[in-house]
C-alpha cells in the first residue's frame, strides 16, 4: 500500500494524540498552563482539519483504499478520546458525557463491523446526524482546551455548551443507527 498525502495526513494525526497528551505532563516551570492550552488547542485544531482534508483529499484524487477508510475513523476516535480524558482530568469536561461520547464511538463502531459481516453494512452508514455531531465535538474540545475568555468570548463556557450537544447529537444518532440497524439484526437473530 502506497503512502499518499491523505494517508500521511490521517498518519499524522495519530501522531499527533501523544503530543497533545505530553503537553499535559511537562512541568509548570518548562511552560505555562496558558502556553500549554493554546498549543494543545492549536494541535486539535490541526488534526481536526486534517480529519477532514484528508478524506477530501483522497476521493478528489482518487486515493481511497480500504485501509484508509479504516484508519481515517480511528485516528479520529482516538484524537477526541485523548483529548475527552484530559479533560476530564482537568475538570473541563464531565466523566458522564466523556463516558456517552466515547461509548457511543465504540458501540456504533462495533455496530458497523457487525452489520457489515451481515452484508448489511450501508443500514449504518455515515448521515448527516453523525456528522453534525462529529462537528459539534470538534468545535466543543478546542474551546474547552483552550478554556480562557478571548477578548471577552467565554471560550470556555461556549465549549461546555458545545460538548453538551454533542452529548445530545451522540445519544440521538446512536439511537438512529441502532433503528436503522434493527430489521437486520432481528432478521438475521
Amino acid at each position: 500500500m502506497p503512502l499518499t498525502f491523505p494517508m500521511a495526513l490521517t498518519w499524522l494525526r495519530i501522531l499527533m494524540i501523544p503530543l497533545v497528551l505530553a503537553l499535559f505532563f511537562l512541568p509548570e516551570s518548562w511552560m505555562s498552563i496558558h502556553s500549554r492550552d493554546v498549543l494543545a488547542c492549536g494541535a486539535f485544531i490541526v488534526a481536526a482539519i486534517t480529519d477532514w482534508f484528508d478524506g477530501w483529499l483522497a476521493r478528489r484524487w482518487n486515493q481511497t483504499s480500504a485501509f484508509g477508510a479504516f484508519l481515517d475513523p480511528v485516528a479520529d476516535k482516538l484524537m477526541v478520546s485523548a483529548a475527552l480524558l484530559v479533560l476530564v482530568d482537568l475538570g473541563r469536561v464531565g466523566f458522564v458525557i466523556a463516558f456517552i461520547i466515547i461509548g457511543r464511538e465504540i458501540a456504533i463502531s462495533a455496530l458497523r463491523e457487525w452489520m457489515a459481516q451481515m452484508g448489511a453494512s450501508s443500514s449504518v452508514a455515515v448521515n448527516w446526524l453523525g456528522k453534525f455531531k462529529t462537528a459539534a465535538q470538534m468545535l466543543a474540545i478546542p474551546c474547552l482546551l483552550y478554556w480562557e475568555n478571548y477578548e471577552g468570548i467565554p471560550v470556555g463556557i461556549i465549549g461546555q455548551v458545545l460538548i453538551i450537544i454533542a452529548a445530545i447529537l451522540t445519544v440521538w444518532s446512536m439511537c438512529y443507527y441502532l433503528k436503522k440497524a434493527w430489521p437486520e439484526i432481528a432478521r438475521k437473530s
